[in-house]
């Protein structure tokens, strides 16, 4: 694939025009900075317990359903390839797709809505603002300061992430956009959900050929892998769903290049400050992936089997809280620690935030 001559120095984030890390570090002898980040990201406990965190079937009720980490690693495979085809960095693009998700709270979108419910008189909850206080403050491996003391602009990635299920709110960060890197996590995310979600319902049988078959981007998927030649279902489905992302990748590249080529930016402030993003994807891939996600709402995410689950969590959720909001030394000494600077409330959501589904539940059964 043909890459497109970009002045690396001016739009692509480096360490030269970096703003650096709010702790100062001398550097390392043999990896890059933000190198240091993907790895501070990949080795810290959030990252490790989004293995038992739902993506959309809860963890453990079938070993071949995508969970919040297959899911991490899926987005920054998408990631890398967008941010290689533009010259962008790609560390710091792959450290961004690794956290993005690290404030999700257990039981998925359900429990970041029941959180926030729960919160709503305490500063609400938001998962993209949880993964900021995560590598901020409450992942704590070193000696001489709080958090994993990120690169400025994988924290502002993590702060401007969204797509239709994040919507980030307010931020001390004054740019009205991140960086390309962090555009490309944000529709690398979106690209992978979709259609991994597909290949999950599919495997779910919540989903079938005939029915996928009613939308135009999983006809030309099929018949860009020739389905209809692969007699076994299982290969059939995933070859479909696997190239549904690819054609979206190619997309996103060649419509993002030709928008970086229109712009003509010159440094790095002018992607910060203008009005819309620049990764993106061209009108018809646009509508095509749109026309999926309401696809995958109304046979998937609303289906009952689904749905069975998503019911019961603010119930569940709620009996948690209440049951340390009665009782706070029931937490460990070092969320304890917490309220006094951000209150019971907080250090309670915080606790919370960081369990996987089953931690959660057997605090519930626990009585």
């Amino acid at each position: 694939m043909k890459k497109i001559k970009l002045s690396w120095p001016s739009l692509a984030v480096t360490e030269q025009n970096s703003k650096g890390r709010k702790f100062p570090e001398p550097p390392h002898k043999y990896r890059s900075a933000f190198e240091r980040d993907r790895d501070r990201i990949i080795h810290c406990s959030a990252f490790r317990r989004l293995e038992g965190k739902t993506q959309v079937f809860t963890p453990h009720t079938n070993d071949h359903y995508r969970t919040r980490l297959t899911h991490s690693l899926e987005v920054a495979q998408i990631g890398r390839t967008i941010a290689k085809s533009l010259n962008l960095n790609e560390l710091l693009t792959e450290a961004a797709c690794l956290a993005h998700d690290l404030g999700h709270s257990p039981f998925g979108h359900s429990g970041e809505d029941a959180m926030n419910g729960i919160m709503k008189n305490f500063g609400g909850f938001e998962h993209n603002t949880q993964t900021l206080r995560i590598v901020d403050l409450i992942e704590r491996p070193y000696p001489d300061f709080i958090g994993l003391n990120l690169m400025y602009e994988t924290r502002l990635a993590l702060a401007k992430h969204r797509s239709v299920y994040d919507n980030p709110l307010a931020c001390d960060f004054t740019e009205k956009n991140c960086s390309l890197e962090g555009q490309v996590c944000d529709l690398a995310d979106r690209i992978a959900y979709n259609c991994h979600d597909l290949e999950d319902g599919l495997c779910a049988k919540l989903l079938n050929y005939e029915m996928i078959m009613q939308l135009d981007i999983c006809k030309q998927a099929a018949e860009k892998c020739r389905a209809d030649k692969i007699s076994d279902s299982f290969i059939r489905n995933t070859r479909i769903a696997k190239t549904v992302i690819d054609i979206l990748v190619g997309d996103c590249i060649d419509t993002s290049r030709a928008a970086i080529e229109k712009n003509n930016f010159s440094d790095l402030q002018q992607v910060y400050d203008a009005a819309r993003y620049i990764i993106s994807l061209s009108g018809d891939a646009e509508e095509s992936l749109r026309m999926l996600e309401k696809f995958l709402h109304k046979n998937m995410y609303e289906h009952n089997a689904v749905k069975s689950i998503s019911v019961q969590v603010a119930g569940w959720l709620e009996k948690v809280f209440n049951k340390f909001l009665n009782n706070p030394k029931l937490m460990p000494k070092y969320y304890q620690g917490l309220i006094a600077e951000f209150g019971l409330e907080r250090a309670i959501c915080d606790y919370i935030a960081g369990m996987t589904d089953w931690y959660c539940l057997s605090i519930i059964n626990s009585g």
